[in-house]
């Protein structure tokens, strides 16, 4: 008689669907709650530094109060240091496409603005367009490991600014609500942040690039080449073999690293209703090869241009 191995001692291996090679993967047959045992939370966790990001269909029994006790089960909940969290949450920030700043589709890591910005985000799927409106993720890790050694080693040597008032205009398809949103609310309050392009994961030493739409230059380095650079760099982490794609069903979790992943949100859904939900995890801040760690270097209330800045 065959044995199905557990995970954690609780997940069936046979529940663990690679969703790509190197990044991704369904867990079926669990119910996720606030009241999961702990050897239950630390086999997800588990799973989720293996795989990058990980997804769970038939959710729908969560709503927003489930949602954070669960995510809370991850770490400590914390709200978006603009946008801040839905009335009566810790953490949750709705993503409705109708509003501004509701379609994220741009490469990014969630916060890098910030120096201990996100590590785990536990997203919901509300209300799903009939067609469209999928997500895709990528592993930085992956990506690090695919460069050639020469490349590694001048990426281990970089850092970058990193800044939520980055060029949204000239990378988005922009709508004027969505213009009114990044000037009003997502840029009230300004940050620039020093990050290694290169950064060691706190949990599996794993290197990771950090690079995203929200990069402003890099440091030390003239805007032509840096733009050579960069371009060089996120071409790797955005490589299709580094990317898993997720078609939501309403009721789906997913659940990533942020540390060692980006996303996209595809903007492919016209005028249809897409509305997700996201619990944020605090995170770590960042230590490069050498053992350096991210500095914010900037934080301006753009309105008074009242500055707070560290030399």
């Amino acid at each position: 008689m065959s044995t199905t191995a557990l995970i954690g001692g609780v997940i069936p291996s046979t529940d663990v669907v690679k969703r790509a090679a190197r990044i991704g993967a369904e867990i079926k047959n669990i119910k996720l709650s606030g009241d999961l045992p702990d050897h239950a939370i630390a086999a997800i966790k588990s799973l989720l530094l293996e795989h990058k990001v990980i997804f769970f269909r038939n959710q729908g029994h969560l709503n927003d109060a489930e949602q954070e006790r669960f995510a809370a089960r991850l770490g400590k909940l914390v709200p978006h240091p603009m946008l801040g969290a839905t009335k009566g949450t810790a953490s949750l920030l709705e993503l409705d496409s109708s509003r501004g700043g509701g379609r994220a589709d741009v490469w990014h890591a969630d916060g890098t603005f910030a120096d201990a910005y996100p590590k785990i985000l536990v997203l919901r799927a509300v209300v799903m367009p009939r067609f469209g409106g999928d997500t895709v993720w990528s592993n930085t890790a992956a990506a690090y490991l695919g460069l050639p050694p020469p490349l590694q080693r001048l990426a281990d040597g970089l850092w970058a600014v990193h800044s939520n008032v980055f060029d949204y205009a000239g990378i988005a398809r922009v709508r004027e609500v969505d213009k009114k949103h990044f000037d009003e609310v997502f840029t009230r309050t300004a940050f620039e942040t020093e990050h290694p392009v290169v950064r060691v994961h706190p949990e599996t030493g794993e290197r990771t690039l950090v690079l995203g739409a929200l990069v402003k230059h890099f440091v030390g380095i003239g805007k032509y080449d840096g733009q050579k650079l960069f371009d060089l760099f996120q071409s790797h982490i955005t490589a299709p073999e580094n990317t898993v794609r997720w078609n939501w069903i309403e009721g789906d979790i997913a659940i990533w690293d942020n540390r060692a992943t980006q996303h996209y949100a595809v903007n492919d859904y016209g005028d249809q209703h897409r509305i997700v939900r996201r619990a944020t995890v605090e995170g770590d801040v960042p230590v490069s090869v050498d053992g350096r760690s991210s500095v914010t270097r900037l934080k301006a209330i753009t309105g008074t241009q009242h500055l707070a800045s560290e030399n």
